[in-house]
């Protein structure tokens, strides 16, 4: 079983961020090998403002690299991706999806099925676009994206199979203006049948970034990356996750950085 190397929280076009990403390449090519044994996920705020696209188009150039180079790697967006983070733009929907999967034609939940593991990419940002809520760093997936999340859990190809959300937004703690709206929702939909959540979102909080989440909502791993690149000096890791192994100790933060 591949083993899923976590980030989140890119940032690119902040201050040092992209240098640091960039030696998160450098180290991932040449301390895990062979690529094709791992899958890299990033969950969202990959460019730290989308309203500069030399910052998203820096931010491509080293996920390309790592495609490059044998990795497979999943993405989903996050609000800094829509937007400055505060304030968001519906036009960067397709705009992200065109530049990161190639179509704006994507829909979400984004199902890979990668050997014996089904990722499931949610966009929590989205739904937080219209006219009355584009404004602060909420999320929410929205009655459609949940429903369509229900019935991939259904599915027969995916029910045999290890099961990975991986979404923006954390899930679990209410932070004012920041939350996942709908997250009563989710847990409902998502408690006891998947093996691991993935998340950022929340990295200027000390003890939301550090805190334990594993085992809550039944699920085995919680884990929230924070700001991998460690924008501005807060909490982030770049984990490593072997869903092979029933023991979540036994899953640790790289340290590329």
């Amino acid at each position: 079983m591949k083993k899923i190397i976590h980030l989140s929280d890119l940032h690119i076009g902040h201050e040092e961020c992209g240098k640091r990403f960039r030696t998160i390449i450098s180290r991932i090519s040449k301390t895990r090998l062979p690529a094709r044994n791992y899958i890299i996920v990033i969950t969202g705020d990959i460019a730290d403002n989308a309203n500069h696209s030399e910052y998203t188009d820096e931010a491509l150039k080293g996920i390309e690299l790592l495609r490059k180079r044998g990795y497979r790697v999943l993405v989903v967006p996050g609000n800094h991706d829509y937007g400055n983070g505060a304030a968001g733009k519906k036009e960067f929907v397709s705009i992200f999806k065109e530049k990161f999967f190639g179509s704006a034609d994507i829909t979400y939940p984004k199902l890979d099925i990668i050997g014996r593991t089904a990722f499931i990419g949610l966009d929590t940002t989205a739904e937080e676009l219209h006219w009355y809520d584009r404004f602060f760093s909420e999320g929410e997936l929205g009655p459609a994206q949940l429903e369509r999340l229900a019935a991939i859990l259904d599915n027969e190809k995916v029910k045999s199979r290890k099961k990975v959300v991986y979404m923006h937004h954390h899930p679990f703690d209410y932070k004012a203006v920041m939350q996942l709206k709908d997250n009563d929702e989710l847990r409902n939909i998502i408690s006891g049948r998947v093996d691991a959540i993935l998340f950022g979102h929340y990295h200027r909080d000390e003890e939301a970034a550090v805190k334990d989440y594993n085992g809550t909502w039944d699920i085995p791993r919680c884990y929230n990356a924070g700001s991998s690149t460690h924008k501005n000096g807060h909490t982030g890791y770049q984990r490593i996750i072997d869903l092979s192994k029933p023991d979540p100790s036994k899953d640790k933060d790289a340290k590329f950085i």
